[in-house]
């Protein structure tokens, strides 16, 4: 019988605007303090962890992320780390393999996990074609080569509006949905296990500490949202205002097999139990949520009637409501199972700390409800999708 891996902690910084609360923060330290986080939590020796499987996309002037955040939150030098990348699935995938290696018994103790800071994010230039140019041209990251011709994340989710009917008065109320549900649950306190307080010097006077997600509006209104104009196109359902925000944040999982857990006297949070991941055109990309899951069902065995909670990421409001539509979950009462306590466009999306973000969202929600299976599924830019089931 293969090892069992299961999730002792997640956690997670609060997620920063762009260029707003979290901003002065270099994006390894935000690492270093979920990692930091993470162990004392677990209370274990750090020495002990074999494998530090993080991600990162938007700070590339870190060389090996995953070395870096590690060796950034003063831990032991002899710990090796590989850094991971999947889009916006990527502290997905590291969650996965940290299972994988786990089960396969090449580990017994891994931290997983991802950040991002767009705050901090390098401004890239071509090399020039002679020493000294009258101007540089800034380096635009492609998602797709030539052959099939890169287009913007925004097009992409306008692309499956237009396929699958969906309007923008139904952009606007998923998007507000998510504001209100969020703010909700900062009301109840519902993230106070997950978040990791960032404290921040100041020049003059005390040091500020952030504790909260800087995108949340309690206020938020679907009229006010209608105000907002068209990114893609005049007659377009994608704003502002129904997509996810650029942000900084960062998010941890330790990972361990279940006897040591057991050795360790920690109790699980939760269990990996099975993920997959599936290729789609990239001009469609925010349907991988569907070719996953759909091919996640067939490996398990599992329909989503079998899930209590599920988290779509919320990338853009037309592209979740198009994968709800085609999975058959967009109705009144599969809505009440569905990001429960909002999502990327009120909490926020660094992309490569999401995967974190929403492990740790809905494991502490099915402690608290007291279920059993939960899904994660996310879209990724490129094409892709990835879906992963946890259970308690």
């Amino acid at each position: 019988m293969k090892n069992r891996a299961v999730i002792v902690n997640a956690v997670r910084t609060p997620v920063g605007k762009m260029r707003q609360s979290l901003a002065g923060v270099p994006a390894m330290t935000l690492a270093a303090e979920v990692i930091k986080a993470s162990i004392q939590k677990a209370g274990i020796d750090p020495s002990k962890v074999d494998e530090v499987l993080f991600s990162n996309l938007m700070n590339n002037d870190n060389g090996s992320p995953a070395r870096m955040a590690w060796l950034a939150a003063d831990m032991p030098m002899e710990v090796p780390g590989a850094t991971i990348e999947r889009r916006c699935a990527s502290s997905l995938t590291a969650l996965a393999f940290a299972a994988a290696l786990i089960e396969s018994e090449h580990a017994d103790i891994v931290m997983a996990g991802g950040v991002d800071s767009y705050s901090q994010q390098p401004i890239l230039v071509k090399r020039p074609e002679q020493a000294y140019p009258s101007t540089l041209k800034i380096l635009e990251v492609k998602r797709s080569p030539d052959n099939i011709g890169d287009v913007s994340m925004l097009q992409t989710a306008e692309n499956l509006a237009e396929q699958y009917g969906i309007s923008r008065a139904a952009c606007d109320e998923f998007a507000c949905r998510s504001h209100k549900l969020a703010a909700a649950a900062w009301a109840e306190r519902l993230f106070d296990e997950q978040i990791v307080p960032i404290t921040i010097p100041q020049k003059k006077g005390a040091a500020k500490t952030v504790v909260m997600d800087d995108c949340v509006r309690p206020d938020c209104t679907v009229e006010s949202l209608s105000k907002l104009k068209p990114v893609v196109k005049a007659d377009g359902v994608v704003t502002a205002g129904n997509s996810s925000p650029m942000n900084d944040g960062a998010s941890a999982m330790l990972v361990m097999s279940a006897a040591r857990a057991e050795k360790e006297c920690l109790e699980p949070l939760g269990t990996v139990t099975a993920f997959a991941c599936a290729g789609y055109h990239p001009h469609y990309m925010g349907y991988g949520p569907v070719v996953a899951t759909q091919k996640l069902m067939a490996q398990t065995g599992l329909s989503l009637k079998d899930f209590d909670l599920i988290e779509i990421n919320e990338a853009f409001a037309a592209q979740s409501l198009a994968c709800l539509k085609v999975l058959g979950l967009d109705n009144e009462a599969d809505m009440a199972r569905i990001n429960v306590n909002g999502g990327a466009i009120s909490i926020g999306h660094p992309n490569a700390a999401s995967g974190g973000i929403l492990v740790a969202r809905i494991l502490h929600e099915m402690k608290r409800r007291n279920v059993k299976r939960g899904l994660v599924t996310f879209c990724i830019g490129g094409g892709q999708g990835m879906s992963l089931v946890v259970e308690r």
